[in-house]
């Protein structure tokens, strides 16, 4: 058996069927999150209206992106990237499967286990792609764009099945499909493990052997403290002494995520004992999360703010057959798979003419916004008696596709070729940062979909992300020579 897959190494199969089975089951619950939480209760739904439905989706992805950096902390200093990943998924599969209980409780149970599974997982496994391309440059861009696929080979089949069982039969059984997908991904995961050789291994430093034992009483002790904070803010909370509203938690949450994002890099950079070079390159990393911030607070209006538009307010009948509304959540992803190796060969092609990692990420960001403006010119016509094509939105999905290609995977590589080497997993937890960041905007700029006119609402989406494209532009220049010779 070849040692190579598509001339890198064989263990990057293994990260990519992982992410796929991961991405399958993250998506497909995805696709159906918002739809069963605004659906009446007498179908099943929960029959939340649209502000509140869309502020947990918001609250909930954006959790999912901020553990990452605990997530990529506890992988680091107590258990490894790979036994990191094992163990989330193992927590993500039971999430899935208590969303299956019909149950309020279980519920916001299984959220919350799958925000913790895929902290553990999602930074770590990104990680792993990074230790198996040690050279950079082109080869680990190209490997990351692979790897990239694999992500949307699971998001463009998740919300396709689990769409259809959720919408058409029940939505719980939408939510245990979530749950098996996992499950496999977990099973392919340990068969391939024989091929990661020692990427994702626990690295020991030979000159501070306690170093682990120290990482996990500091890990019992931050978890200790969370579960005590917890518990007396949900007392205070039952006996009326606070009262906590649920978007004044999502707006609180995200001066946190900015708060914690900026005060870790700042402390890596004045404590962290980094070379000049290493701490403009962490500068770097804080305009790649802001960066990943803005994209995702307008690409991640696909599952909330575009789903409803799709279920709403356009036209799905293919003869006397009506179209699951989470199906064109797959169209993105579709794209993705379509352009993932174009990108890959034009950046292995462009060589040292490629444009730099600011660029890139620049063009993402005014792509998204072209792809809004594609949305709110539909939104013109569109009315509860005028249903419009879904044309529209798979006109949109592809500038959000191309955008995406600027910049997420091109992130995630730069992210591991600019971290310094002992906080490789923490950085990557900082860029999920910002994603969880972009993820609560966006939860909560969809919730004006219910008074707010829609071309207003992805009209603004389009100007911000096509300004804040053009601002990262206009700094490319001094940001290259901060990156010091990174490609």
């Amino acid at each position: 058996m070849s040692d190579t897959w598509f001339g890198h190494p064989r263990g990057l199969s293994t990260l990519f069927f992982t992410e796929m089975w991961e991405r399958f089951s993250y998506y497909g619950m995805r696709a159906i999150l918002v739809l069963f939480m605004t659906n009446a209760v007498a179908t099943g739904g929960m029959g939340l209206d649209d502000v509140t439905a869309t502020a947990i989706y918001g609250l909930y992805t954006a959790a999912v992106y901020m553990v990452a950096l605990p997530g990529g902390w506890i992988a680091d200093r107590v258990l490894g990237l790979r036994r990191a990943v094992f163990y989330g998924g193992c927590v993500i599969a039971a999430g899935h499967f208590t969303l299956t209980v019909p149950s309020t409780i279980a519920f916001y149970l299984g959220l919350t286990l799958i925000v913790i599974g895929t902290g553990l997982l999602k930074p770590n496994v990104s990680a792993m792609v990074g230790d198996l391309n040690p050279e950079g440059g082109a080869r680990r861009d190209s490997a990351f764009s692979i790897y990239y696929m694999g992500i949307n080979v699971g998001a463009f089949f998740g919300p396709l099945i689990c769409g259809y069982l959720g919408e058409t039969i029940n939505w719980h059984l939408g939510f245990v499909a979530a749950g098996i997908g996992m499950v496999l991904g977990l099973v392919q995961y340990q068969l391939g493990a024989k091929h990661l050789g020692t990427a994702g291994l626990l690295k020991n430093d030979p000159a501070s052997p306690a170093a682990p034992a120290q990482a996990r009483r500091s890990l019992f002790r931050s978890l200790e403290a969370a579960v005590g904070l917890l518990l007396i803010v949900a007392v205070l909370q039952s006996v009326g002494a606070i009262h906590l509203r649920l978007l004044a938690v999502v707006d609180y949450t995200g001066v946190m995520i900015v708060a914690v994002a900026f005060a870790f890099l700042l402390y890596v950079v004045l404590f962290g004992g980094l070379t000049a070079i290493e701490k403009r390159r962490v500068g770097v990393i804080a305009v790649c999360f802001l960066a990943a911030a803005c994209f995702w607070a307008g690409y991640e209006q696909a599952g909330s703010s575009m789903n409803l538009f799709a279920e709403r307010l356009t036209d799905r009948m293919i003869g006397g057959w009506e179209m699951p509304a989470s199906w064109l959540q797959s169209v993105n992803a579709l794209f993705i798979i379509l352009f993932a190796p174009v990108f890959s060969a034009l950046w292995l092609a462009l060589g040292s003419r490629s444009p730099s990692i600011p660029g890139k990420m620049a063009l993402g960001l005014m792509q998204l916004g072209v792809g809004f403006a594609v949305v709110a010119w539909a939104s013109v016509y569109a009315s509860a008696d005028h249903a419009v094509s879904p044309s529209w939105l798979v006109a949109a999905y592809f500038f959000h596709t191309t955008g995406e290609l600027c910049l997420s995977p091109i992130g995630l590589s730069s992210i591991t070729k600019l971290s310094p080497h002992r906080y490789v997993g923490q950085m990557m937890g900082i860029w999920f940062m910002g994603a969880a960041l972009g993820n609560l905007v966006a939860g909560r700029v969809a919730g004006l979909i219910e008074s707010l006119p829609l071309p207003r609402l992805f009209g603004a989406v389009a100007l911000f992300s096509v300004g804040a494209g053009l601002l990262l532009l206009v700094f490319t220049k001094p940001l290259k020579r901060w990156i010091g010779g990174v490609e």
